[in-house]
């Protein structure tokens, strides 16, 4: 599990593994219209969705090709939502990518930026990647936000699992 930021903090969130205590948190992102609004196709019920997302992660741990983390609000514990680095191919090429969803209520907060920002350090410090990316999709202007405050650049448009996305970078400036 080489990319997971499991025992990381930042000012104001921690970072852990995923595990099968969170569904029930987890499954009220799915339960949000605006959570998964823009990507196709869609698995079924809020249920459905929360066991396909674990499923996926899960298998990401086991065979280290990242994973989300969960985030915790330092000053109270609560789950804010999951943030991590995800091995991703796109356009046949194998990338980094920071990931990062957040429960309704914690939206527009900074912690969006705050999380991505430790990952993008993280794998940088660590060597994982010459670049990070952020897969967004093209109408998804509040994740847009997030990776332009984190100094990342809008490097394409392609398609990606059969959604029109904006691919946003950030190299290493250490190397």
């Amino acid at each position: 599990m080489t990319y997971l930021l499991d025992g990381e903090e930042t000012e104001r969130l921690k970072f852990r593994a995923l595990n099968e205590d969170d569904f029930d948190s987890w499954v009220n992102y799915f339960n949000d219209p605006l959570s998964n609004k823009y990507w196709f196709p869609k698995y079924g019920n809020a249920f459905d969705e929360c066991r396909r997302w674990f499923d996926n992660t899960f298998f990401r741990y086991q065979h280290n090709q990242g994973g989300m983390n969960v985030i915790l609000e330092k000053s109270t514990g609560e789950i804010v939502g999951q943030c991590g680095l995800l091995i991703q191919n796109v356009d046949e090429v194998e990338e980094l990518e920071v990931g990062y969803s957040l429960l309704p209520q914690f939206r527009g907060k900074g912690f969006a930026r705050e999380a991505a920002s430790k990952c993008i350090c993280y794998a940088f410090k660590n060597n994982f990647k010459n670049s990070v990316i952020s897969v967004i999709h093209e109408k998804n202007v509040e994740s847009e936000r997030v990776a332009v405050k984190n100094n990342m650049y809008l490097d394409k448009r392609t398609i990606y699992k059969s959604n029109p996305v904006k691919i946003y970078r950030i190299k290493n400036s250490y190397l």
